[in-house]
């Protein structure tokens, strides 16, 4: 935890930068994921496509595609901001009360992307009517000019400090005089004044009595949330949110503490040790999830280091990070492309991955898929999609589209009779017809347009093909069998 002396914190407010309390700071902490994160994902996707927003290789929880891998360490920890609009206290001219109640701030709103309204993060995005912070009032003059502060009113002080002047806290003493300061400063509408008094405030009262207070006067309690955060006075902060009944806030705050753990056998105990914590019974589930995940990602680190040298996947792909602290469909896609076909009774198996943090089938082919392609395993491929009926014939089954399978070979330098295969299985024609001529499948397009019995396009794509090639040769004899009834 970070701590300063007080004279820094006495200047606080006329050296730090105005910023709303967050969950979303770019903590460095997160430098090493970031560079691990991205290694690994050197082998999910191809170099110049790891920006690429409609990758379908990049899946979501709901197994929707979405911009980047599932969730993360990070996403964990960092809130959703939504612009235009304040998901916060209210905004109105009374100072009502703060209500004890659930937090709204939720690990499953991270992981998918949406905030929950009257959150934490909306203490921290409710500050659009506090003016940015300039610079602070001049704290030490002349002792002379405060030969009159006892006669000053909290507006006169207040309003020595918004000019700059020399100002004493002094002549504030009774509980009803620094409430009626802080009402002041807070009707004021500057910020560097609030966080001053608040300071002022902490030095001066026990911490149940400041809470108390603090509870119904809403803008001067984000202030000093934001100022706690500000100043790394985690214990502080927790012990704040728990006296205002937001215990579940208090549980997230504290599951942050894991950021700041580097070793992952010190940060696997923290997590067992936040399981207990009073978390809504969803955001419960996803920390159990971050502990379980790390703990197999331990046993799978420790038994491939010992197997990249003797181990034909290893040695011909070398491992380009460790997976430790990766998403779970990461880790997932890791499992497939080194250690598919392990019998499910392994930590390491893909099958045993997705019972564990139960993926859904979309996620976990798309993955699947991926992962065995980029090897160039087109037998493992073409098993992922045969499905046989209760008659014992097998067919060609997918649960997404065709289509972004053939993107997806594709995208991994598939030949072109792995390709024509899957091309044949889309069902739109016309998507089809122009998928086949993308990828250069001439006898699917040729077949299409003789089912069709479209002569004038047959003729066309005749031109499109090298002459005297077997495909030239194909489509001229359909153009000559007397027996197709060409429809023009």
């Amino acid at each position: 935890m970070m701590m300063r002396s007080k004279p820094d914190e006495d200047d606080y407010w006329n050296s730090s930068k105005f910023r709303a309390f967050t969950f979303d700071d770019d903590d460095d902490e997160f430098s090493t994921l970031k560079e691990s994160k991205r290694a690994v994902n050197s082998i999910v996707v191809d170099d110049d496509d790891d920006d690429d927003e409609d990758d379908v290789e990049k899946v979501s929880w709901s197994g929707e595609p979405v911009g980047s891998i599932s969730w993360s360490i990070k996403e964990t920890a960092s809130s959703v901001h939504v612009g235009g609009q304040d998901h916060g206290f209210p905004k109105i001219d009374s100072t009502p009360s703060l209500p004890r109640q659930g937090s709204g701030y939720s690990l499953s709103s991270l992981f998918k992307g949406r905030p929950k309204s009257g959150s934490i993060q909306a203490i921290s995005e409710s500050f659009p009517d506090v003016p940015s912070r300039s610079f602070a009032p001049e704290l030490r003059k002349p002792k002379a000019e405060y030969k009159d502060y006892s006669d000053w009113s909290p507006e006169e002080t207040v309003r020595r400090m918004q000019r700059g002047k020399a100002y004493s806290f002094e002549t504030f003493r009774s509980l009803k005089d620094k409430m009626l300061l802080l009402d002041e400063a807070v009707h004021a509408n500057d910020g560097n004044v609030i966080t001053a008094v608040l300071i002022f405030l902490k030095k001066s009262l026990s911490k149940e009595i400041l809470s108390r207070e603090l509870t119904s006067r809403e803008i001067a309690l984000r202030h000093y949330i934001h100022y706690l955060k500000e100043m790394g006075e985690q214990k502080s902060l927790v012990e704040l949110l728990k006296s205002l009944g937001r215990t579940e806030d208090m549980a997230l705050l504290q599951y942050k503490e894991h950021l700041n753990i580097k070793d992952e056998v010190r940060k696997k105990e923290y997590l067992k040790a936040c399981i207990g914590l009073p978390f809504s019974p969803e955001d419960a589930s996803h920390v159990q999830d971050h502990y379980t995940l790390l703990e197999r990602q331990i046993i799978i680190e420790a038994n491939d280091k010992q197997a990249e040298n003797k181990v034909e996947v290893f040695k011909k792909h070398p491992r380009k990070a460790s997976i430790l602290n990766m998403p779970i469909i990461t880790t997932l896609y890791y499992s497939c492309f080194y250690h598919y076909g392990e019998p499910e009774g392994t930590f390491s198996s893909p099958a045993n991955i997705r019972s564990t943090f139960k993926i859904s089938e979309k996620q976990y082919f798309l993955t699947v898929l991926g992962a065995r392609a980029k090897l160039k395993e087109w037998f493992d491929v073409d098993r992922l999609f045969t499905a046989k009926n209760w008659f014992g014939y097998t067919k060609k089954k997918s649960p997404i589209g065709f289509h972004r399978v053939v993107d997806i070979l594709q995208k991994n330098n598939a030949p072109v009779q792995v390709l024509q295969e899957y091309v044949s299985l889309v069902e739109d024609t016309e998507q089809k017809i122009s998928l086949a001529q993308k990828y250069k499948c001439h006898d699917i397009v040729i077949d299409t347009y003789k089912d069709l019995k479209d002569r004038q396009q047959l003729i066309i794509y005749q031109g499109k093909v090298e002459r005297n090639s077997p495909e030239d040769r194909k489509i001229q004899d359909l153009l000559n069998n007397t027996q197709i009834r060409w429809k023009n």
